[in-house]
């Protein structure tokens, strides 16, 4: 199971953090990977000054998602983990 941690925090918040989980459930449904894919909020990752701060697992990268490249990140990050 992959889990994706999205910042809930003040800074993401304000940068459309609940855009970024909204896109995430739609597609984590869409392609039918509710048991593959857990979603949870999560406090400060520490990069506030870029987009949403997203960490896949327990790995130490942090990416920057935002409502423009949410889609590419989920292609490009979680299913390349789930295949």
């Amino acid at each position: 199971m992959i889990t994706i941690q999205v910042c809930v925090g003040s800074a993401c918040h304000l940068k459309g953090s609940y855009d970024v989980i909204k896109a995430i459930q739609r597609l984590v449904e869409v392609y039918n990977l509710t048991k593959k894919v857990e979603l949870k909020g999560a406090f400060c990752l520490g990069h506030c000054t870029e987009g949403v701060s997203v960490k896949i697992n327990e790995q130490d990268t942090i990416f920057s998602v935002n409502e423009t490249n949410v889609e590419e990140f989920f292609k490009e990050q979680v299913f390349g983990r789930i295949k």
